[in-house]
């Protein structure tokens, strides 16, 4: 195990807890583990697959899940883990056993999918530790992914917030950065409720065409080629994934990385309503320009927590259905006191949200919780 530099690790009030690098050189496995906060109980937070993750980006995670898991009034702390590693590259089954063998003693850190990551993976973890969330099916779990549990959670979210943004979600022009699980599972709860999808975004490309997308070719093509680049219907422009944040919409969904929206872009977004279905997808100071413009941003613990409501309620031995209700019920009175907060205080949406979720946890703290 390497010694991380201290210098490079934030502290405040809340934490973190524990920081870990993780080492097995035989298997080229590098890895970091933050357990934020462990007040409301054993921190959960997804495991997170990428060449470039690092500790500030696994830091800056984790804390968020402290946030997303106190506001949405779980009994769980939050952690993030990042294999440094390539998804599609060497044996994935060995080294998420190797991860799992080193975090198998810190039984504050309940692991579930995340980028890079699936419920095949969190089974190999579940195998080695006894612990894990956003399992197969054939283990007793409830799919995150497979279910659309976030993508459902950000269709709850928009319902309530549309209002507030001078919006119905019924005809409503959705443009959504990041096409995966999340994003294409928010298309299609948010084309059941008569929204229209006029662009989407992945690594590969985008696409858009101003009278909507027809999801079921789109999907067809992303899982024949991997990418929606290949989509094709006259009318419909070609572009890059970046150019996606300037598009004409209502409705802007970020579900790829952490930052994408940022002081070079932010100007040119013509949506009224952003809903955060990524992790840290708008910067600080984004948020500020955002709100200055007139755009509400509902921030990534509020709007996104489907996954971690479902893999809670997975946790507790909960049906699917239960875990349905919750989602739609914590997040739909969620997004409602926080919007009502901030504009009642004359605050941005994460700084309204974010003080009532630090609230539960220190009072967690100051009754002897670590």
């Amino acid at each position: 195990m390497n010694i991380i530099n201290m210098c490079e690790i934030i502290h405040d009030e809340l934490g973190p807890l524990k920081v870990m690098r993780l080492h097995w050189a035989k298997a080229g496995l590098e890895a970091i583990v933050v357990v934020d906060n462990i007040a409301l109980g054993p921190a959960m937070g997804g495991v997170r697959v990428s060449p470039s993750v690092g500790l500030v980006e696994v830091q800056r995670l984790a804390r968020t899940m402290t946030l997303k898991n106190s506001i949405a009034g779980l009994s769980h702390g939050g952690a993030k883990a990042g294999i440094i590693h390539a998804p599609g590259a060497g044996d994935k089954r060995q080294y998420f056993k190797i991860f799992a063998a080193l975090i198998k003693n810190l039984a504050e850190y309940i692991p579930g999918p995340d980028m890079g990551s699936d419920e095949e993976c969190m089974a190999w973890i579940y195998e080695e530790t006894g612990r894990a969330v956003g399992l197969p099916e054939r283990m007793g779990g409830l799919p995150l992914d497979r279910l659309g549990a976030t993508g459902y959670g950000l269709t709850e979210c928009a319902e309530v917030a549309c209002p507030y943004a001078g919006l119905k979600l019924a005809g409503a022009r959705i443009a959504i950065h990041g096409f995966g699980s999340v994003g294409k599972a928010a298309a299609r709860f948010m084309l059941e409720k008569g929204a229209v999808l006029v662009a989407a975004a992945d690594i590969g490309g985008a696409v858009y065409h101003p009278e909507g997308l027809d999801l079921a070719e789109l999907l067809k093509i992303k899982q024949k080629t991997g990418s929606i680049v290949g989509f094709e219907c006259p009318g419909t422009s070609c572009m890059k994934p970046e150019d996606i944040f300037s598009v004409p919409c209502d409705i802007l969904i970020p579900a790829a990385t952490a930052d994408v929206i940022n002081r070079d872009n932010v100007y040119g977004i013509k949506a009224r309503l952003v809903l955060q279905g990524a992790n840290l997808p708008v910067t600080k100071e984004a948020e500020g320009v955002l709100a200055k413009r007139g755009i509400l941003s509902v921030p990534d613990f509020i709007a996104n927590a489907g996954g971690v409501i479902m893999a809670a309620m997975e946790y507790a031995k909960k049906s699917r259905q239960e875990a349905f209700k919750a989602i739609s019920e914590k997040i739909r009175e969620n997004t409602r006191r926080i919007i009502e907060k901030a504009g009642s205080e004359g605050k941005l949406p994460w700084e309204a949200g974010a003080e009532l979720a630090k609230r539960r946890v220190t009072e967690a703290m100051e009754n002897g919780q670590p």
